[in-house]
């Protein structure tokens, strides 16, 4: 059975091809806010079946027996998020496409990589880079977020309404203080790697990518550069945070510093504010 709004490529012969660039809308849509019926009646099914831990989206049993049968039937752990398993999001894989959503987005650089790679063999900077992607891949893991890639010196975090509801905003600045809170910013010896972080919120095309099918899920958008541009200007132990994510958050903004930043690409200043490891979060 497939997810309502899929395409299947059948069409009336006389009504000539289906040119809609993105026909299969409805079924991203549906499945990445988390409404499309299908999960439910699944979940209606698999939460009975003994094992933990659970898928957190399916209620597929990850352990025991019973989490044997579901891996043999597709349904192990999801390696963009082991909280939830990979049938509930293959379906995506088969149907090239996706939707534009409201989604919050992560993205932490290592601030003065250059300067640090320069000062340790390549080796030991290979070794930091490990424990920065192994640390961070954990900490959006842990907030309902997806792994969506690691570039460089930067990791970056997509959550969705499916896997955050709507508390991602609040879930993505969570995680970025726990990030903050992981490379040990605030400790009196420093961090362990200086990080700059931004956070933001609103609408982006959240879907597979490129000509071919790819099994990959990424997002492309204005909102996505904005994150990527506040990350770049985050001093070490920084996260900006843009005026949408910081109110459906529920951030107490004024306490916070508040920042109009120019960005490279934006004609207009961008509201963001501040916010530091261990503080700026409502209770």
């Amino acid at each position: 059975m497939e997810p309502a709004g899929v395409d299947t490529g059948r069409h009336d012969e006389h009504s000539g091809p289906d040119i809609d660039p993105n026909p299969n809308e409805a079924m991203w849509r549906a499945i990445l806010d988390g409404t499309d019926p299908i999960y439910a009646r699944t979940r209606g099914r698999l939460k009975h079946l003994p094992g933990a831990p659970r898928c957190k989206m399916c209620a597929a049993p990850f352990g025991g027996p019973a989490g044997m049968l579901m891996r043999w039937r597709g349904r192990a752990p999801w390696p963009k998020n082991p909280d939830y398993c990979g049938a509930c999001f293959q379906v995506l894989d088969r149907y090239h496409g996706g939707a534009e959503i409201e989604s919050s987005f992560l993205f932490a650089d290592i601030r003065g990589s250059t300067t640090l790679a320069e000062g340790i063999t390549p080796t030991a900077f290979r070794t930091l880079l490990d424990r920065f992607y192994d640390v961070a891949a954990r900490v959006l893991i842990a907030h309902d977020g997806i792994v969506d890639k690691f570039v460089g010196d930067e990791v970056v975090g997509i959550f969705i309404p499916a896997l955050a509801h709507d508390e991602h905003p609040a879930r993505a600045i969570a995680a970025a203080r726990a990030l903050l809170d992981a490379t040990s910013h605030g400790d009196p010896g420093g961090p362990w790697l200086p990080l700059g972080v931004g956070v933001a919120t609103g609408i982006a095309f959240v879907g597979s990518v490129g000509e071919t099918h790819t099994a990959a899920m990424t997002a492309l958008g204005d909102i996505v550069n904005v994150t990527a541009r506040l990350a770049s200007a985050a001093g070490p132990g920084e996260i900006l945070v843009n005026d949408r994510a910081a109110e459906l958050a529920g951030l107490e903004t004024g306490s916070l510093e508040l920042r109009r930043l120019e960005l490279k690409g934006k004609t207009q200043l961008t509201t963001v504010y501040v916010v530091h490891a261990g503080g700026g979060l409502p209770a």
